[in-house]
């Protein structure tokens, strides 16, 4: 008996050469990168998750606008941050979600989901460096430089 399945092709194309990725080197460098590339009409409307993908010398491959939610959530697929972590050949990730509020505080959701998606990136190989929360004002909150990560 002869059995059909479908091919799965995986591949990454690069559009910009590496050497004009941007480099981050504190969590000040990744706020700006994020704020710059966020829609400004809808930030302090809705909650967005997006990633930073990273090679090994922390330069900036892509950024990946992960979610889009409500006023007060927006839901992370983990399986879906990590097949384009995968797919791109990133080494190193820093998460983000704007908090419409303006309160740069991490709630508990926040803290449990940031520990999730790191044990699953340490079976990966895969760092987490940091996870940010971005206000509408651009101040940020670094869960890195406050000990959380």
């Amino acid at each position: 008996m002869n059995y059909k399945v479908n091919e799965i092709k995986i591949s990454y194309k690069e559009q910009i050469r590496s050497p004009f990725w941007h480099i981050i080197g504190c969590s000040q460098d990744a706020a700006n990168i994020l704020f710059d590339q966020w829609n400004k009409n809808t930030i302090a409307l809705q909650e967005c998750f997006k990633v930073v993908l990273l090679n090994n010398s922390n330069k900036v491959k892509g950024i990946l606008n992960l979610s889009q939610g409500g006023i007060t959530g927006t839901l992370v697929d983990v399986r879906i941050l990590f097949s384009v972590v995968l797919k791109s050949l990133s080494v190193a990730i820093i998460l983000c979600h704007n908090h419409p509020s303006g309160k740069l505080k991490a709630s508990e959701a926040d803290i449990q989901l940031t520990d999730k998606i790191k044990k699953a990136a340490a079976l990966l190989d895969i760092k987490v460096l940091d996870h940010l929360i971005i206000a509408p004002d651009g101040q940020y909150f670094s869960f890195s430089d406050n000990g959380l990560i």
